[in-house]
């Protein structure tokens, strides 16, 4: 039903945290809420009746009604989150209860049981606005799509941005190495690969390699592993639902795990280098992208051969041209001591500050 962080039963008690209030009499009803809430790693307040406690009721991040106790419930403060929790389809006076307690909805198990373990989950976690979402591709091998990556990471983290990076080329490397931190305790993708359904969003976070102030999904140096497309759907998810942004660096071949990041993504970076060639194969990378991909835009990085220029390689592409990525020949040197990407006052650490000030901008104006 949900997948925890490594999607093999319920969080232990002592990561679980504080859930809903659930008011019900009845225990056939209240076994299966506690099992949902059991299943999203929370631990709720359980009442007969609306709680005599001054503030229970307006506190708790949601409140799970069971329709046994609706008329209980008649004069309790009105508040969001709210839900009418039952079983009989056929009960006529549902509807009027669910109105007369302020009820957000009426739910029905267990159809609604997947739904209603994301929506305590969600509550738990405080869920807010999701992350704005960038993926950086290559239009060829040794586009600098990685470098790129880390510098927009570093850059959104030294913002003072909640910041996650999430390494989805399995073939790469590992990004973590960018970072100098491929040594960093934490999980990496081989951990992740089973997870199913719904992964916590906070315990994603704190599970990973903190590099730079931000949090980085990488690959450990093993053998190589799978990502299914449900793993990939559900890591994702949860590093969304953490708000701030997720730079996701990408591989150039469209498989069905990296057709789930593009869905999770709101604004692509293909990363074309100002050659004919490179052109070429970045046409291709973008068309395998865009069926899935909304907003896809071009990133252009000299030097260019003779007679080629940004604005050429995005029209050549039909494609918005977001900017030239300048070249920086002491990144180089910078990465031998320790520095990584976009962390000095650099051109590519200027390009990413003036990359996020307009991302975040259109994303509070859309």
């Amino acid at each position: 039903m949900a997948g925890t962080i490594t999607s093999k039963g319920a969080p232990p008690a002592e990561e679980r945290r504080a859930g809903p209030l659930i008011v019900t009499e009845d225990l056939d009803l209240l076994d299966d809420l506690l099992r949902l809430c059991a299943a999203a790693g929370v631990e709720p307040e359980v009442h007969h009746a609306v709680p005599e406690s001054r503030g229970s009721w307006e506190a708790a991040p949601l409140v799970l009604v069971g329709d046994d106790a609706a008329a209980r419930c008649r004069g309790a403060a009105r508040r969001s989150g709210v839900l009418l929790v039952g079983r009989d389809r056929d009960d006529p006076d549902v509807w009027r209860l669910a109105v007369e307690i302020g009820a957000d909805t009426v739910l029905r198990l267990p159809e609604a049981e997947p739904w209603l373990v994301d929506r305590i989950a969600d509550a738990a976690e405080g869920a807010g606005e999701s992350a704005l979402t960038v993926a950086v591709i290559g239009g060829r091998g040794g586009a600098g799509a990685s470098t790129l990556a880390c510098a927009l990471a570093v850059t959104a983290a030294r913002g003072g941005r909640r910041t996650m990076l999430v390494d989805a080329d399995p073939l790469g490397g590992g990004i973590d190495v960018l970072l100098g931190g491929e040594h960093a305790e934490g999980r990496r993708w081989p951990d992740f690969a089973a997870s199913k359904g719904r992964v916590a969003g906070g315990a994603l976070e704190e599970s990973l390699p903190e590099l730079h102030q931000l949090r980085v999904l990488s690959w450990d140096r093993g053998d190589a592993v799978v990502v299914p497309p449900e793993a990939m759907r559900s890591v994702l998810a949860a590093a969304r639902r953490r708000g701030g942004v997720v730079v996701v660096d990408l591989p150039r071949r469209v498989d069905d795990a990296v057709a789930e990041a593009l869905a999770q993504t709101d604004l692509g970076l293909l990363v074309v280098p100002g050659e004919l060639r490179a052109v070429a194969a970045a046409g291709r990378v973008a068309a395998a992208a865009s069926p899935v991909l909304r907003d896809l835009r071009v990133v252009a990085r000299g030097p260019y051969t003779s007679g080629l220029d940004d604005g050429w390689v995005a029209a050549s592409l039909g494609l918005p041209l977001v900017g030239e990525l300048p070249w920086e020949p002491q990144l180089t040197a910078a990465l031998g001591e320790g520095r990584p990407p976009g962390a000095g006052a650099g051109p590519l650490a200027r390009f990413c500050t003036a990359f996020w000030d307009r991302a975040l901008a259109e994303g509070a104006g859309s």
